[in-house]
């Protein structure tokens, strides 16, 4: 993937809970990373994207869709209106658009956590330092794949 400083964040994760009490169409999946160091809870449409404990799902945070990492006036357009042209959402299965909007100390202060909204639906990254400083409160698209 050729984004260059575009990508804020990337990793694969395995699904390890699955929690639908709250509403009929959004889940709340739980996931550890396969390195076993940054942890995952995300809301999902399931009817958008249905998943299941113990699949694998690879995650990007990313500034902008745009293949070459640059922001242009795609952001101004939308992320809807691409005109013909190739995006990172083309690679994956499940995109949202949202707000980087909090980050707090996690446990014993050896790890970060960050905290998005997708418009409502909510993720929580906690992992170490060294893989979450790129993110900074600001806007941000979430890429999932199977």
């Amino acid at each position: 993937m050729a984004t260059g400083d575009a990508q804020l964040f990337e990793d694969a994760f395995t699904v390890t809970g699955y929690d639908q009490s709250k509403y009929d169409r959004v889940a709340r999946i739980t996931a550890i990373s396969t390195d076993n160091q940054t942890q995952l809870q995300l809301d999902i449409n399931i009817e958008l994207f249905p998943c299941n404990i113990g699949e694998n799902l690879q995650v990007v945070l990313a500034t902008t869709l745009a293949l070459d990492g640059n922001r242009d006036d795609r952001e101004e357009r939308g992320w809807r209106d691409v005109r013909g042209e190739s995006t990172l959402a083309d690679m994956y299965d499940y995109v949202c658009h949202g707000k980087i909007y909090k980050f707090e100390d996690g446990v014993e202060g050896h790890t970060l956590r960050a905290y998005v909204s997708f418009g409502g639906l909510l993720m929580m990254l906690e992992g170490p330092y060294a893989k979450l400083t790129p993110l900074h409160v600001d806007n941000t698209y979430l890429l999932v794949k199977k």
